[in-house]
Order: structure tokens, then sequence, then C-alpha cells
């Protein structure tokens, strides 16, 4: 992999993770388009320079959320001391950290069987579509409340959506948005409370999938592609929260559904015209 490749992957990454139209499926398709072929080649790799992409989006989120993060990280630090919860700060960063559970126990026990059933184009396609319709249903529902006025149920809610986005093509931060509409937070409070949720869960998938990384090393000359990827990542994600949090205060989220289904329509011309393989197989 050149740094021309790491450079549009990273991009794609810090752009994708946080508008509601699946990074997995992208990191999938745009070199299913483009032929390229490397990170299919090399799993070890590709597995390695994923969890560097999404450094570079875990970086992106704790700055943008710095305060907010360190808050609610000090009050569930406080809380446990006292073993009892009072604040606002406190009762968020506990259902934060309840919404994370289900993904994580999920991700843990059934990373092969995702790994190796799910993450195909024709699969792909049909979960852009599925959860398109579903975003464009939940963002009909009025808006009745904002972030600080969710409760656990919420949060078990949202916590359960995030777990089936581990299938390529549905989005982490789309099924969270869509979980949050669907019971009632405004379309701004949605997807900030999708992105808060991104910290803890992608922190954690990063130590969980570093073993590796740590006893095996980077693979040779793969440093430079590595920086490269996790800046871009870094830098579009953080450009990503920025202009869709202030994209929401006037607007639905219809563009993200539209441009899910042109994705998912030529990914099915391609694969109907026999211009690419359904699979990687």
């Amino acid at each position: 992999m050149n740094e021309l490749q790491a450079l549009l992957l990273g991009v794609v990454q810090g752009l994708t993770e946080f508008l509601p139209i699946s990074s997995s499926g992208h990191l999938i398709l745009v070199p299913w388009v483009l032929d390229f072929h490397y990170l299919e080649q090399h799993p070890d790799f590709n597995k390695t320079f994923d969890v560097a992409l999404h450094l570079g989006t875990l970086a992106a989120v704790v700055a943008y959320f710095r305060r907010d993060l360190l808050r609610y990280a000090t009050g569930v630090l406080r809380s446990l001391r006292r073993r009892r919860v009072e604040t606002l700060d406190e009762r968020l960063g506990w259902l934060i950290v309840i919404a994370t559970l289900p993904a994580a126990a999920v991700g843990a026990a059934a990373e092969k069987p995702i790994t190796d059933k799910l993450g195909q184009p024709w699969q792909i396609a049909i979960l852009l579509v599925v959860f398109a319709l579903l975003l464009y249903l939940a963002d009909r529902l009025p808006e009745r409340r904002e972030v600080e006025g969710l409760g656990l149920r919420d949060a078990v809610i949202v916590g359960v959506a995030q777990a089936v986005a581990l299938a390529p093509g549905t989005s982490r931060s789309g099924i969270t948005i869509t979980a949050g509409r669907a019971i009632g937070l405004t379309r701004a409070g949605a997807a900030r409370f999708s992105f808060l949720l991104l910290a803890p869960i992608t922190f954690g998938a990063i130590v969980f999938e570093s073993v590796d990384a740590v006893t095996t090393g980077l693979p040779p000359n793969s440093l430079g592609p590595f920086v490269v990827g996790i800046l871009a990542a870094a830098g579009s994600g953080f450009a990503a929260i920025w202009g869709m949090l202030r994209y929401l205060q006037t607007h639905s989220y219809n563009i993200f559904v539209w441009y899910r289904l042109i994705v998912a329509g030529i990914v099915i011309s391609l694969i109907a015209s026999g211009v690419q393989s359904a699979t990687f197989d």
C-alpha cells in the first residue's frame, strides 16, 4: 500500500464513520470498485491498518467532545466512589457506558463469524438499502428531547442497535442515529449521542485488536501509510462531526438516505452487469 491509497482510505474512514452511510461498508466497496486488492490479499495488514484508521477517528471524536467526555468520565468515577448517581453528568456518563456494552459483548464473542460471513458487496448493498429506509422512517418522527432527557431504557435500545452495526453496510452512526430518532431525540441530539458512543466502543476495539499488532509488529514499509491514514481519518473525521452537527440544525437526514440508496444501486448495477463480482470468493 502506498501513501496515496492510505490517504484515500483515511479520508473515507473519517467521513463515513460519522456520516450515517457505513464506514466498514465503504472501506470494502472503495477498494472493490477501484480493483485495489492489497488489503483483501493481506488480511493481517488489513486488520492492523483498520485499527490505525479507527485510532484516527477516535482522536477526532475525543478532540471535538473532549470537555463532554471528560465531564462524563469524571462523573462515572465520582459516582463509583460514593456508590450512587446524583448529577446529570454522572447519569449521562453511565448511560454511555450502558449503551456501549451490547456492541462490546457481541463484537468480542462473534468477531470471527462477522469477519468470515459478512462484508460481501451484495450483502453491503442490501444493508445500505434496508437501513436507509429505517433511517427515513425514524426521521419522520417528532423531535421531543435532547440527550439530557435520555433514560436507562433509551440507552439499552441505542446500545442494542449499535451491536447490529457490526455488519458492514449497516453503519454504526446510522443505526444509533436511527434508534435515537425512534426514541424521540432531536436530529442533532441523536447525532451527538451517536458520536459520544464512538469514543468508548472504538477505544475498546482498538485495545482488543491491537494485541496482535503489538506482538507481530508493523508490516515492512508500512509506517508511512499508517501515519498518513491516521492523520487523514482524524482530520476528515473532525470535519465530518463539525459539519454534520451544523447541517442537522436546519436539515433532515434525507440526503444520507438518498446517498445510501444511490450507492446500493451502483453496487447492484456493477454486479448485475458483470463488471464486478458479487463476492470476494
